[in-house]
């Protein structure tokens, strides 16, 4: 009964261990804000896109500048040439030589204003979908990247925790070998064992699972970031 009560107080011993560890993990400590403004500042750079906002925006500023001078397009000129010698008997006229003749399309002329304020408009929207778009993606590499930190904090204290765990089976095993405990003991200090396995898998999956949704937004890999 002794060895059994020293056994559990082993045990116990490990568990209040293990839980003061968990109590003290935590990612947020791990903030980097420097790296965290670079990963920011490369998935505004890399990601695929941002620069179809960049060309939808320059697109419009473009068709702007267009209209501009879209007035133009109802303007026409053309000359007409009357030689020096020639006497029309129908049609006289009194210029000789070269004549330049302008013609100004009124309705094209008042229409233009509207159609350069649509197209200043349409470049506003352009822009502002491209700064709402950047702020979006911000956000998104910050959840990612606190994400990412999390799944690593998980991962440690899961891997802390089968560290203890296998060192409590191989006590156990010890004391079992020389009959110090029973069978049940150990077999259940087993099974907390595989337990603690399983859940550090589970860890490390849900840890290159944030690393890879990081990455997609980045363009590159986190290890070429420095």
């Amino acid at each position: 009964m002794n060895r059994n009560i020293k056994v559990a107080c082993f045990l116990l011993a490990i568990t209040l261990f293990s839980r003061h560890v968990c109590a003290q993990e935590t990612f947020i400590n791990n903030v980097n804000t420097a790296y965290l403004d670079k990963l920011i500042a490369t998935a505004k750079k890399n990601y695929p896109e941002v620069k179809i906002r960049q060309s939808q925006a320059k697109a419009a500023h473009i068709n702007y500048n267009a209209t501009k001078f879209a007035w133009l397009d109802g303007l026409s000129a053309s000359y007409i040439y009357s030689p020096q010698n020639l006497v029309n008997q129908a049609q006289p006229t009194i210029f000789k030589g070269y004549q330049l003749a302008i013609t100004l399309n009124l309705g094209q002329l008042l229409k233009n204003p509207s159609v350069t304020n649509a197209a200043n408009e349409t470049y506003k929207i352009a822009q502002y979908q491209q700064a709402e778009y950047m702020l979006t993606l911000e956000a998104q590499v910050r959840k990612f990247y606190y994400a990412y930190l999390q799944a690593m904090a998980e991962l440690r204290l899961r891997s802390g925790a089968v560290t203890d765990a296998g060192a409590a089976v191989k006590q156990l095993k010890y004391a079992f070998q020389k009959g110090e405990t029973t069978f049940q003991i150990y077999n259940e200090q087993l099974n907390s064992y595989y337990s603690q396995n399983s859940f550090m898998l589970q860890a490390e999956l849900a840890t290159w699972t944030a690393k890879t949704n990081l990455e997609e937004l980045l363009g590159i890999k986190l290890e070429d970031i420095k």
